[in-house]
């Protein structure tokens, strides 16, 4: 009786994406839109288009924190999937890709932008209350 092969790490992952997106579409979305990269893209390229290397330099600058070219390809791309951004490969030598956001993407970057002056605003309540949570619990 033959046995059938194990899935794959990747062929899982791509099982369970799937039924996020069957089960909840509207948290997938979001968890897209305000990971931890996913917020920088947005706020960097609500400024303007960038090349990725530009983009990439724009988020270190942002985000206080280099991200890796593996992680801003799967963040750009999971954006773009989402019509979020807009890939604009020139068939040019050397190759040019310019990374902009759609109209969608602009509408998500506003709100992005809204909850970050948000959070600064709010930033010293927030730490407030964490201290008086923690001393509570002490």
């Amino acid at each position: 009786m033959p046995v059938s092969p194990r899935p794959t790490a990747k062929a899982t992952t791509a099982t369970a994406t799937a039924t996020a997106e069957e089960m909840c579409p509207h948290r997938l979305v979001l968890e897209h839109v305000t990971s931890r990269w996913g917020v920088l893209v947005l706020i960097a390229l609500a400024e303007r288009s960038h090349r990725f290397s530009e983009l990439r330099r724009e988020i270190g600058r942002l985000g206080n924190r280099t991200v890796s070219e593996k992680m801003l390809t799967q963040t750009l791309q999971t954006l773009e999937r989402d019509g979020l951004v807009h890939r604009d490969a020139k068939p040019v030598i050397p190759p040019r890709v310019d990374y902009s956001l759609t109209g969608l993407g602009r509408e998500a970057a506003e709100q992005v932008r809204a909850l970050t002056e948000w959070t600064q605003r709010r930033l010293d309540d927030v730490l407030q209350a964490r201290e008086k949570y923690d001393e509570a619990r002490a």
